[in-house]
């Protein structure tokens, strides 16, 4: 049995699907279904089981959980706009730590869901104390148990990984409201409205010209994956692409995708800024200074590992991700106002 936390979510019910095609399905799957909707992401793969995550929680502390082979906590509140630090110290930290004890007293592999939000505004992206200086109680909920790991490396009785993820998208993120990609809102702006809206230039930055880490969710689980496949890796490492790529790319490819679908050329950005397809918007008051202008991983410990396949980049991702959707029925190909 393999236990995945989140299982409903994003990146969680993307790990599922991975196993399965790895022709695993003896799957514990964690997660809280009060948003009903989400058993979606669910129904998709193969699982053996679930479980609220408060009766997974209780089990163990009680430790009546069956041993399992390997556990993927994928679960946590990601909203990094939530200010109730209790509640997102009990969520991220308490749970993980709990979770992580019971691994190493019964010496099953842990590999659990960190965040690039531990870096906070840069400038530098690698596993350094150096470089951490979260801008929110997530971004700290993160990096707090990350640096118990790193106390406990020397003593650990399984492996024990943790990932940074930077920008992930992909499909199965259609819950996470605010919280999705900027790919997803792209999309969804341009289907109802026929254009899509970015935020103007701020912090030296171009309109449009914010950059990111962008990665697509097939490849954060084919980073999972590896380090389920090689054990004697532990730590933390980042999971990016090593490559910063601006919000323009990412509008520009969406717009172009659709557009394909539509029978309609491809656009230059200059194009859809002149013809309304691409609009800028006024840089929010509420997000100076609690903000990731550019962020790009750095990805030298991940490939010391041996994870050597290659990333996606945004032009292939994020119509990748189009189409994915499109095939689904969750998309309409002609936007409101083409």
């Amino acid at each position: 049995m393999i236990i995945v936390t989140g299982a409903a979510g994003f990146i969680g019910s993307n790990l599922v699907r991975g196993l399965n095609a790895r022709g695993f399905d003896d799957i514990l799957a964690v997660d809280d279904l009060t948003d009903g909707d989400k058993f979606l992401n669910l129904a998709a793969g193969h699982i053996s089981d679930y479980l609220h995550k408060d009766e997974f929680r209780q089990r163990v502390h009680a430790g009546t959980l069956p041993r399992p082979a390997a556990v993927f906590h994928q679960g946590a509140c990601s909203d990094t706009t939530e200010r109730n630090g209790h509640f997102m110290m009990d969520n991220n930290y308490r749970v993980t730590l709990e979770l992580f004890e019971y691994c190493q007293r019964h010496a099953v592999p842990f590999i659990y869901a960190s965040s690039a939000a531990v870096y906070g505004a840069g400038p530098g992206y690698r596993e350094d104390p150096g470089c951490e200086k979260p801008l929110n109680v997530y971004g700290y909920s993160k990096l707090l148990f990350d640096q118990v790991l790193r106390r406990r490396l020397g003593s650990l009785r399984a492996p024990a990984v943790g990932l940074r993820y930077f920008n992930v998208y992909g499909p199965n993120e259609q819950h996470k409201g605010r919280m999705a990609s900027v790919a997803f809102h792209n999309m969804n702006q341009y289907v109802a409205q026929g254009q899509v809206r970015l935020f103007g230039g701020w912090d030296g930055y171009a309109d449009g010209g914010q950059q990111r880490d962008f990665i697509h969710v097939d490849d954060v689980v084919r980073v999972n994956l590896h380090f389920l496949d090689h054990p004697e890796h532990s730590g933390v490492f980042n999971c990016g692409t090593g490559r910063a790529q601006d919000f323009n790319d990412v509008a520009s490819t969406v717009v172009n995708a659709l557009r394909r679908h539509q029978g309609l050329e491809a656009l230059s950005l200059a194009e859809m800024v002149a013809g309304g397809q691409l609009q800028y918007v006024e840089f929010p008051e509420d997000l100076k200074g609690r903000y990731q202008s550019h962020t790009c991983a750095d990805i030298r410990r991940l490939r010391a590992t041996g994870h050597e396949a290659g990333f996606m980049d945004v032009q292939t991702g994020v119509a990748r991700y189009v189409d994915a959707l499109l095939a689904r029925g969750q998309l309409c190909a002609d936007p409101a106002a083409p």
